[in-house]
C-alpha cells in the first residue's frame, strides 16, 4: 500500500500595507546646490503576490508615487514613480525595529535641468537602508536613507547624471 506524501501547506501571503511619508533630498553631484522635498505615497506588497515565483519570506515589493519641489536654488517640480524590492534584515530585528535594505528603479520628471542633462524625463535608480519602527500607540513608522540617481541611460546625447542622498520617513496605516 502506498502512503501519500504530505502536501506542504500553502504559504500565507502577507497583507498589503499602505503608507504616506516624505523625502528630504540633497544633490551632491554635480556640485550645484539643489535640495528637494517630496510627499510619498506607497504600497508594500508580499513579493509572492506580485511576482509568480517563490521568494524569501522577508522579501517585499514596494511601489511609490512621489510629488515635490526643489527648494534650492529655486522652486521647481519633481514627480516620480518607483518600484523597489525591499528585503527585511530579520537577523537584526529587535522588539521595535525591523531593518531592511531596498533597491529599485523608477521614472522621474524634473522641471529643471543641470548642464548636460539632456532630458526632463529620466530613469531613477536608487538603493538604501531603512527600518520600520513599531510603536504601541502610534502604529508602524519607517525611515530610510537612500542614494538616488537621475539619468536618461544614454537615450539622449547629453546624459549628465544627478546624484543625491535622500532621507525618507513616514507611517503605515
Amino acid at each position: 500500500m502506498l502512503c501519500p506524501l504530505p502536501v506542504a501547506a500553502a504559504q500565507e501571503l502577507v497583507p498589503t500595507r499602505f503608507g504616506l511619508g516624505g523625502n528630504l533630498g540633497s544633490v551632491y553631484d554635480p556640485n550645484e546646490k539643489i535640495d528637494f522635498v517630496q510627499v510619498v505615497g506607497l504600497a508594500l506588497f508580499d513579493y509572492d503576490a506580485v511576482w509568480p515565483h517563490r521568494a524569501p519570506e522577508a522579501l517585499r515589493f514596494k511601489v511609490e508615487a512621489n510629488l515635490g519641489l526643489t527648494t534650492a536654488p529655486k522652486m521647481r517640480v519633481i514627480a516620480s514613480g518607483n518600484m523597489l524590492a525591499l528585503y527585511f534584515l530579520d537577523r537584526l530585528r529587535s522588539s521595535r525595529l525591523r531593518p531592511y535594505a531596498e533597491a529599485g528603479i523608477g521614472l522621474i520628471y524634473t522641471d529643471f535641468q543641470v548642464d548636460g542633462q539632456g532630458l526632463r524625463i529620466n530613469f531613477n535608480p536608487q538603493a538604501g537602508i531603512g527600518t520600520e519602527i513599531e510603536t504601541n500607540r502610534y502604529g508602524v513608522w519607517f525611515t530610510a536613507f537612500r542614494l538616488h540617481h537621475v539619468s536618461n541611460a544614454d537615450l539622449h546625447r547629453d546624459n549628465r547624471g544627478i546624484n543625491s542622498v535622500v532621507l525618507s520617513f513616514g507611517r503605515f496605516f
